[in-house]
C-alpha cells in the first residue's frame, strides 16, 4: 500500500514516515503545497494524509486540485484546526476522514486502514478471487486455504493486482506503485518482468485458479 505524507513539520513527517514503513507501507512525502500538487497529479496514492497549513499553500486546495482532476486517491486530513467547520470543509470537499493533531500513531494507523478497506476493498476484510484470498492486515496470502509465502515486493504486486483483478495493469504504473515515485528514472523496467515471473511460478505450483497476464508492450492483469 503506497502512502503520500503531505506535511510540513518535517520532524511529524519523518516520525509518520518510519512509523508507516514499519506496518510495511511504501511511503513517499512532500512537504510544501506545490510539492504536494504535483505529486499527487502524477503518482498514484492508496492514500494521501494531507496537512492543511502548508508551504506555499493550504492542504484544503490541494484537495480542491485533486477533486476537480478526477484524482481519485483517498485523503486523510491531518490537521491542528480542531473546529466543526474546518472538518465538515475538508469532508465537503472530498476529504475522507479527518485527524485533529496531536494524534496516537495507533490512530493514524487504523483511521488509514479503515480508509483503504472502505474505498478499495469495498469494506472487506478479505480480498478473494477464484480460490485465493489476500489478507491486507496480516499480509497473508492463501490457496485453497493453504499459506503461500512470498517476499515483500512479490506481495505488495499481488495485492494490487487483486484490487483490480481482470483489468490490464502498465508496467510503469505498477512500478510506481510497489517501487515508489522515483521508478520513473529507472532505464527500463525489466525489475518489473523478474518480479513478476517468480510470483507466476507461485501461484502456479500452489494450483491457483488465477495467473498473471503479459499484454505485450503494455502491461499485465490477474486472470
Amino acid at each position: 500500500m503506497k502512502v503520500l505524507i503531505v506535511e510540513d513539520e518535517l520532524a511529524l513527517q519523518q516520525g509518520i514516515r518510519e512509523f508507516l514503513e514499519g506496518e510495511k507501507f511504501l511511503v513517499e512525502t512532500a512537504s510544501t503545497y506545490l510539492e504536494a500538487v504535483d505529486k499527487v497529479m502524477n503518482y498514484p496514492y492508496d492514500c494521501v494524509l494531507l496537512d492543511i497549513m502548508l508551504t506555499g499553500g493550504s492542504g484544503m486546495d490541494v484537495l480542491r486540485e485533486m477533486r476537480a482532476n478526477q484524482v481519485k486517491s483517498s485523503v486523510l486530513i491531518l490537521s491542528a484546526k480542531d473546529s466543526v467547520e474546518d472538518k465538515v470543509a475538508g469532508l465537503e470537499i472530498g476529504a475522507d476522514d479527518y485527524l485533529a493533531k496531536p494524534f496516537h500513531f495507533a490512530e493514524l494507523l487504523a483511521r488509514l486502514k479503515s480508509i483503504i478497506r472502505r474505498n478499495a476493498q469495498d469494506g472487506e476484510q478479505l480480498l478473494r478471487y477464484k480460490n485465493v484470498s489476500l489478507n491486507p492486515e496480516t499480509r497473508e496470502v492463501k490457496i485453497n486455504g493453504v499459506n503461500l509465502t512470498l517476499n515483500r515486493k512479490e506481495y505488495d504486486l499481488f495485492y494490487y493486482f487483486m484490487l483490480r483483478p481482470n483489468k490490464l495493469q502498465e508496467k510503469s504504473t505498477l512500478a510506481e506503485t510497489v517501487w515508489g515515485d522515483h521508478a520513473d528514472q529507472a532505464d527500463n523496467l525489466d525489475f518489473i518482468y523478474s518480479q513478476i515471473k517468480n510470483l507466476r511460478k507461485k501461484l502456479k505450483s500452489a494450483n491457483a485458479d488465477c495467473d498473471i497476464q503479459a499484454v505485450y508492450g503494455v502491461g499485465y492483469k490477474l486472470i
